[in-house]
């Protein structure tokens, strides 16, 4: 009997720190890390609650950092235009067909410039359509719009403000116009340019005209414009210049903007597009600004961030290359060299990446997707990846796009492996549980936040970027991430 007391004490002995080992490795483990589920649901339930805020009635806030930087707020789109769902499922299935429309969007743009290049002296094919050609365009089948982040701008004299999606992917800054052969619903009065002194139509022969992708010549020698999207949504009208303020902290005169007379299928609820572009006739060009940078709230969020402009990059921001693609200088390509999940380096090769000779691949930021899109064979390897880490999770299967899903209905928390972006020299950005594995509905289904593509161009969505303030380094060509900095 003694010696059987004896070993069952040493059993003891021997178990309990095996189980406390076990226990704090789930907790403590450097590649693993606390995902708030109980937070994440309660928030999808809020969404959907009727507004508290009446955003319209919310003074215009800016700063004023100094002599030439400018700060404006961000809003989500659900602050703007409240979802009119049944529930947080279907309010995600309205998403994602957007998203998928942006994506489409992206690439038929990318496709387009390099279907478009002159191999033979690298210049870009000029475009000029015949006026009657801007006058029907193909019409939307969504009508959903895909813009998911809203500031205020204000424009003419006297300054009138409009909520406006904001749009790294495109060129042209528009505005829906008086008077509308077709004009979706807004929710600021529609722009009147005869109410502005300082609106002017371009010529034909302007220097802004000759820069739009897509223009043609009124019968008055006015420049017409138009901008498609990949839904088939719209805008067309004038070419013209317009005063541009950012509340009381700055206004600049003549800048080209586009004033829609028929507009279809876009963003519902905003009065047009500020274009975050790298090209010629983007907003931060126009203005000279040497930089500008964002943070985007929980797109389930109530609050509010910043646009900035020649403001100062956060000290402790991860820097990446910030690279442009000959072919295509509305995008922002970064230096991505890898994906870690639980500190693992994934198996992808960098020219994955990259964009090649012809112009093709390539990863770039971008504020109106939400879903980062990877190539297949990138994807695969970090869903796998992924699967492998979470196999004490359980599955529930596949919604819409996204084809790795649990079922968290049971736990207020959950250990998920670590994901990291890694950079050229060296740099690492860790994302956060919540920029990863997102809710789907409000009962508890959570699904990797990735998404493959079969085009050449990969992108990094807005979910990974909600909670990190991306500055853009126009001068050195460095792109900033500072996560925590909203």
């Amino acid at each position: 009997m003694a010696q059987f007391c004896l070993f069952l004490l040493l059993i003891s002995l021997v178990s309990v720190p095996c189980v406390l080992s076990r226990s704090l490795s789930s907790s403590s483990h450097p590649h693993t890390q606390i995902f708030d589920v109980a937070a994440s649901i309660e928030k999808t339930v809020q969404v959907l609650t009727p507004a508290t805020q009446n955003f319209q009635q919310e003074a215009i806030k800016s700063t004023h950092f100094n002599s030439s930087s400018i700060s404006v707020s961000i809003y989500p789109r659900s602050a703007l235009v409240k979802p009119r769902h049944k529930d947080y499922a279907a309010l995600t299935l309205s998403r994602l067909e957007r998203d998928s429309a942006r994506v489409s969007s992206l690439t038929m743009k990318l496709q387009l410039a390099l279907n478009n290049f002159n191999h033979s002296d690298l210049k870009p094919v000029e475009t000029m359509v015949q006026p009657e050609d801007l006058q029907t365009p193909i019409t939307s089948g969504a009508r959903q719009g895909s813009g998911e982040y809203f500031t205020r701008l204000g424009l003419g004299q006297p300054v009138k403000q409009y909520y406006m999606v904001l749009d790294t992917g495109s060129d042209i800054t528009w505005v829906q116009c008086e008077p509308c052969s077709d004009c979706y619903q807004q929710s600021d009065p529609i722009f009147s340019p005869s109410s502005s002194s300082t609106y002017s139509r371009l010529s034909c022969d302007a220097a802004q005209c000759s820069a739009l992708e897509v223009s043609a010549c009124a019968s008055s020698q006015s420049c017409l414009y138009q901008v498609s999207y990949g839904d088939g949504s719209f805008t067309v009208g004038e070419f013209a210049t317009e005063t541009v303020s950012f509340g009381d902290s700055g206004s600049f005169s003549e800048v080209a903007i586009g004033c829609g007379h028929d507009n279809e299928g876009l963003f519902v609820g905003a009065a047009g597009l500020i274009a975050l572009g790298g090209g010629s006739l983007s907003l931060p060009t126009q203005i000279k600004a040497s930089s500008f940078s964002y943070c985007f709230v929980d797109r389930d969020s109530a609050s509010s961030s910043t646009l900035d402009f020649n403001s100062a990059r956060p000290g402790d921001s991860v820097i990446a290359p910030l690279l442009r693609n000959s072919r295509r200088s509305t995008f922002f390509y970064v230096g991505l060299t890898g994906i870690s999940v639980g500190g693992q380096m994934l198996s992808i090769p960098a020219s994955v990446f990259q964009v090649d000779r012809s112009g093709s691949g390539g990863i770039i930021v971008d504020s109106g997707t939400a879903v980062t899109r990877l190539k297949s064979t990138a994807y695969n390897t970090l869903r796998d990846s992924f699967r492998k880490y979470t196999q004490h999770l359980p599955s529930a299967g596949q919604f819409a796009l996204f084809d790795t899903c649990y079922d968290l209905s049971s736990m207020k928390r959950a250990s998920v492996p670590t994901l990291s972006f890694h950079f050229s020299g060296g740099k690492a950005l860790p994302l956060h549980p919540k920029n990863y594995l997102i809710p789907v509905d409000s009962s508890g289904k959570f699904c990797l936040a990735f998404a493959p593509t079969d085009g050449s161009l990969s992108i990094i969505g807005n979910l990974q970027q909600q909670g990190t303030r991306v500055s853009y380094d126009l001068a050195n060509n460095l792109v900033g991430f500072s996560p925590d900095k909203c």
